[in-house]
């Protein structure tokens, strides 16, 4: 109950309280669907989720997760997940990727996001550095949240916003983790075969040059798009590239992406064992293990290869279809003059859009000073939600925006580009 006194009372909180933020692309989201709940018409392009009235899981995924919970399949799972999910995403991962997993080496969680959180809480101590690309997603929050030193390394538009191993190169000499993602988050790009074989060589060389009583550099790939590249881009797995990393590396996924099952809050990880063993234990006791009746109804339909396979394939020509229509849009508007350009599709469920209109000014004079003045200014008048790179910290970007089209239909993109365009106009 509140106070009843003028009493005044401590209401301090830990360091980290003081700190911590709430993500603004859940509250950009937030205020949108507000919005929309409002009557307004604005298409919410912000937010890596998916309609499930256009994007719903797999049939059988349904059904069997239906099915689990008839059978009262309720109770604790356990720490590492139920055997016959760990078998299914070995099997899935050595279908896909032509990898030797058992299911001893995988865990499992409740998404990737506590997959996550337990590689930094299992590897970096306070004060240590993490080193990782901009934009990319959601690292200094988990570094923040460790009181871990961040070191930020600005990719660019000539490379896909992908880090090469000479970008990463001086900074890592005294780091302890590298955060990786590939199909990244929020680009929608994928890193080269070469480049990858180069990061893990320089992890190779950096870990050869230390002595057995410093912490090694490990790194961490975030592969939760991997299922999800188009045309004649291809996803390769590191181990397969460099079976070296082994030691060093934690290979982060899910079903959230690939499945569009964001709800379903199934995720793994393998990689080396060593850490793998304490990520189970920090998993365990803050209670992030998936639901029971998930990890039964998902290793069930891992098993299915043949509808995995099929839902796959449809899904992918969905999202694909979606991303070539707003890139065509892009060239159109940039045919007709205007500072805009788009990065040709490769993975995720996103575009890479460049908007410049920093500068100019609105039919009432305001001028457009900010990134986030022009993501405001797009979503009164085009009536477009998007999100800036700088929100994914990558500040000299401001230009550059993600669109997801995880919640539009197909028939709403050549009116999404016309009320652009028509907001595009208006300015000068």
């Amino acid at each position: 109950m509140p106070s009843t006194t003028n009493e005044k009372i401590n209401m301090k909180l830990s360091a980290l309280s003081d700190q911590i933020q709430t993500s603004p692309i859940l509250t950009i989201a937030a205020a949108i669907n507000a919005r929309k709940a409002a009557g307004e018409t604005i298409y919410n392009l912000t937010v890596g989720d998916f309609d499930a009235s256009i994007f719903p899981i797999p049939d059988a995924l349904t059904k069997a997760t239906l099915q689990a919970y008839r059978d009262h399949q309720t109770n604790y799972p356990g720490a590492f997940g139920l055997p016959e999910i760990r078998q299914g995403v070995a099997a899935l991962l050595n279908r896909t990727c032509g990898l030797d997993y058992q299911p001893e080496d995988v865990i499992i969680a409740s998404g990737s996001r506590p997959v996550i959180y337990a590689v930094y809480r299992a590897v970096v101590d306070p004060g240590e550095k993490v080193v990782f690309p901009a934009p990319s997603w959601n690292n200094e929050h988990y570094a923040s949240m460790l009181n871990a030193e961040s070191t930020v390394v600005e990719t660019h538009p000539e490379n896909n916003f992908m880090p090469s191993a000479q970008e990463l190169a001086p900074h890592l000499d005294d780091a302890v983790l590298l955060a990786l993602c590939s199909p990244q988050n929020p680009t929608g790009t994928v890193l080269s075969d070469k480049d990858l074989i180069e990061i893990c060589q320089l992890i190779l060389k950096i870990n050869a040059s230390r002595s057995e009583q410093e912490k090694p550099l490990y790194v961490m790939f975030d592969q939760v798009y991997s299922m999800l590249t188009f045309g004649n881009t291809h996803f390769s797995h590191p181990l397969k590239l460099c079976p070296e990393i082994r030691d060093y590396a934690v290979f982060v996924d899910g079903m959230s992406k690939a499945f569009a099952g964001t709800g379903i809050r199934v995720g793994w990880a393998t990689g080396a064992s060593h850490i793998i063993e304490k990520m189970v234990s920090i998993i365990a006791h803050v209670g992030a293990w998936a639901p029971k009746p998930d990890q039964k109804a998902v290793g069930q339909f891992l098993a299915m290869d043949q509808a995995v396979d099929d839902y796959l394939t449809s899904f992918r020509g969905q999202l694909s279809d979606r991303l070539d229509g707003f890139y065509d849009g892009f060239q159109a508007l940039k045919e007709k003059g205007h500072d805009v350009d788009a990065i040709a599709p490769q993975a995720a469920i996103y575009l890479s859009a460049k908007i410049n209109i920093i500068g100019k000014r609105t039919v009432d004079g305001k001028k457009l000073e900010t990134e986030d003045d022009v993501q405001q200014y797009l979503m009164n008048e085009a009536r477009i939600g998007v999100l800036p790179f700088s929100w994914f910290g990558a500040p000299s970007y401001g230009n550059w925006f993600r669109i997801s089209v995880g919640t539009c239909k197909m028939e709403e993109i050549p009116m999404m580009m016309q009320s652009l365009e028509s907001a595009l106009d208006k300015l000068h």
